[in-house]
């Protein structure tokens, strides 16, 4: 069985590359890219992912803002932020707004598919 994974940033040459090394050769299936935040939460409604990626900075609703938001829409949905911008305060702001694991974009991709294996057999 696959996992559906939505991935969330403003920045489409990311969300295409992150597909990319996302559906090679893993059991997941990135079900639908979104560029802010509002899109997201639509999505999120429509396709029922398995686990979210979202950015930090995004126009409108920033990563922070979205994953409140994902976690009143439905608190059991795993969220992953994927930010170039990952501090100790930042991390335990993320966790304090709802995201499961903060990932630096700057980071080998293993700790990122490390980290989604964590939060996709915990939601399981």
């Amino acid at each position: 069985m696959s996992h559906r994974i939505l991935l969330v940033d403003d920045n489409a040459i990311i969300r295409r590359a992150l597909r990319a090394c996302l559906e090679e050769g893993h059991q997941w299936e990135v079900c639908g890219e979104a560029g802010d935040g509002s899109v997201a939460l639509q999505m999120v409604k429509e396709l029922n992912p398995d686990l979210i990626v979202l950015d930090l900075s995004m126009p409108g609703m920033n990563g922070f803002q979205l994953a409140r938001a994902l976690k009143n829409l439905k608190e059991s949905l795993p969220v992953l932020m994927f930010t170039s911008f990952k501090t100790p305060q930042l991390e335990k702001e993320a966790l304090a707004c709802g995201c499961n694991a903060v990932v630096s974009k700057s980071e080998h991709q293993q700790m990122l598919f490390d980290n989604i294996d964590r939060l996709l057999g915990q939601a399981s």
